[in-house]
């Protein structure tokens, strides 16, 4: 080693929840790994929301704790309120959500970072991918970093969040960075470009934060925490936490009123930004625009920590003029003189098209150089955590020759999400929503460790303590969907009275005095598994389907033009995406049932 030149087996560049999920992971499974961020204050930092989890989001989080990612015990060890959405619903449903203290929840994620073995944390700007030539295909071999100095390893992955040529936007000002007060990235969206991979540009906003010292919260409605507060980590025995309350306010006609007046000043309305943003988070501009008929608009006053008055105004992110933004609260009961401290804006980035990955999400067009996160497309800490935490353990599996970690539709909501991108790819930042996964009666966030955890130990991503924790978890529910099956009630078994609607499992433990005494984590699986084990049947019989399709793989070098009955555009998009399987080939969009009866039948060797 020289002062201007480091060996590693991989690096990660980028530090935010899909950079630190990437390099934990890579090094939990032996790899020599080097974290480069340009900035060591802002380690795993929440640029936008300080909160975790919420509709579907809730679930990847567990998933990702269930494969031995740390976001679960982050939010667990640094939370301030914790809320359990959707609880009317069934437990499909369910879906965790607490707000952050969000220095606290940084300074954890920095801390397991810093004391990871196998890993290095550096402050560096990469301004260059180094890249060879091996057998006819270009290989990813390391980075060279503002300064001259080269990190060089056998696999990089990129986690590059909002920072690749990055634009912030506040009314008419322009301002070069991807996050307030951080510059951006030029090098990168360079070297991307020159290896031949297809960019584009989205937008993101983010709310103006206000003093809570000058809220009238007297004003506003009162939004307090769960009494009984749920852990993310299945590790995370018992929430012990002091929550603070959140509040709620409301827009109101005189605030749509001057909005309008000043739309021509808004970045994404003047023509000022061409990107596009999220649909499903629409600025306070977008909400008057499209919903014109409403005359007002939640908006929920989260603080931001437990030693800081600033309070996160979710719901209106805007990119107004600064002067605009001060005008509007004054026009909003409880926050006439509230003080902004941190203005809104929007951000405009460089991302990837994510049908240029694999479902490794490693890159088609460059061996050992994989992407997650934003630079994929999509939007969110709990998406980046997942496919970081994916990219990494897949990228030190390949250099020890072992079998990747591919997670199917059917097996969790990160296999949602991975194939929805590298499948469908992206026309808008792309979120999770329970709607995207077909098989939610399977994918519950209560079972996440029973689904993934043995997964994990197999590949050595988590340890064998809890690979036992989950065996003994699942003896102690075979134990006792025994009992109710074997124990009975006029004439009936239990489980048949614990099927019936309306009836809870405190209703069958007072039938059976040792039911009384199962903790409630297993009475909840018990409960849940025989409550909807006919459902379950039924969507397991499609997944069967599914999975004989899977089997059917496709090599990676197949010639699609070789098939000459196959329509133009189906040899287009299949050349394009080059699915794995027949099951994924069948989710891309355009492909039709004869397209894939044509490619079965060359797969399979036989003649038209």
């Amino acid at each position: 080693m020289t002062a201007s030149h480091y060996e590693y087996d991989v690096l990660v560049v980028g530090a935010g929840h899909a950079g630190t999920e990437a390099a934990l992971a890579a090094s939990r499974l032996g790899a020599r790994c080097c974290l480069l961020t340009t900035n060591l204050d802002t380690v795993g930092q929440m640029s936008c929301n300080p909160a975790i989890g919420g509709v579907a989001k809730g679930q990847i989080v567990r998933e990702v704790d269930a494969l031995g990612g740390i976001m679960g015990q982050a939010i667990d060890a640094t939370g301030i309120q914790f809320r359990l959405l959707n609880r009317r619903k069934g437990p499909a449903m369910h879906s965790p959500r607490a707000q952050a203290d969000k220095k606290a929840y940084q300074q954890f994620v920095k801390w397991q970072v810093e004391q990871q073995e196998n890993l290095d944390l550096r402050q560096e700007a990469v301004d260059d991918l180094l890249t060879e030539n091996q057998n006819g295909r270009t290989r990813i071999v390391g980075v060279s970093v503002a300064g001259g100095a080269r990190y060089h390893a056998r696999a990089v992955l990129l986690t590059t969040g909002t920072f690749l040529r990055a634009l912030m936007h506040t009314g008419e000002t322009k301002t070069e960075g991807g996050r307030a007060g951080e510059g951006t990235t030029r090098g990168i969206s360079g070297a991307l470009e020159r290896l031949g991979f297809r960019t584009a540009r989205f937008k993101t906003g983010t709310p103006p934060r206000l003093n809570g010292r000058t809220i009238d919260f007297a004003a506003t409605e009162l939004q307090p925490g769960d009494e009984d507060p749920q852990a993310f980590s299945f590790l995370t025995e018992r929430l012990e936490v002091e929550q603070l309350p959140c509040f709620i306010a409301h827009t109101n006609e005189k605030v749509h009123e001057l909005i309008r007046e000043n739309l021509h000043r808004a970045p994404m309305y003047s023509g000022q930004i061409a990107g596009s943003g999220p649909r499903y988070c629409p600025s306070i501009e977008d909400k008057v625009v499209r919903f014109a008929d409403k005359d007002r608009h939640q908006l929920f006053l989260e603080p931001e920590g437990r030693s800081t008055h600033e309070i996160y105004v979710n719901g209106i992110s805007t990119s107004l003029p600064r002067d605009v933004q001060d005008r509007m609260f004054r026009l909003i009961p409880g926050l006439e003189r509230a003080q902004i401290m941190r203005y809104g804006y929007a951000v405009e980035y460089d991302f990837c098209p994510p049908e240029q990955l694999r479902p490794t999400l490693e890159t088609q067009q460059v061996d050992g150089l994989y992407f997650a996160g934003q630079i994929n497309g999509t939007t969110g800490y709990e998406e980046a955590a997942a496919q970081g935490l994916l990219a990494g353990a897949n990228a030190a599996l390949r250099l020890k020759n072992a079998e990747p970690l591919l997670l199917s539709r059917e097996q969790s909501y990160i296999g949602v999400l991975i194939d929805d991108l590298v499948t469908c790819g992206v026309d808008e930042p792309y979120r999770m929503f329970t709607s995207r996964a077909e098989y939610r009666l399977l994918l519950r966030q209560d079972n996440a460790d029973r689904r993934l955890t043995p997964l994990a130990a197999s590949c050595g991503l988590v340890g064998s303590d809890r690979a036992e924790r989950v065996i003994a978890k699942e003896t102690a529910i075979e134990q006792v969907k025994l009992t109710l099956a074997t124990e009975r009630k006029d004439g009936a078994p239990l489980e048949k009275s614990l099927r019936r609607a309306g009836t809870s499992w405190a209703d069958v433990a007072r039938e059976h005095p040792s039911l009384e005494r199962v903790p409630e984590e297993i009475a909840r699986q018990v409960e849940y598994d025989v409550k909807y084990a006919p459902y379950v049947e039924r969507q397991s019989v499609e997944v069967e389907r599914q999975q004989r399709l899977a089997a059917k793989g496709i090599p990676d070098n197949f010639d699609y033009q070789s098939i000459g009955p196959l329509r133009h555009e189906a040899k287009e998009k299949l050349s394009l995406l080059r699915p794995a399987s027949l099951a994924q080939a069948g989710r891309i969009s355009g492909i039709t049932p004869a397209d894939l009866a044509l490619l079965l039948v060359h797969l399979e060797g036989r003649k038209a």
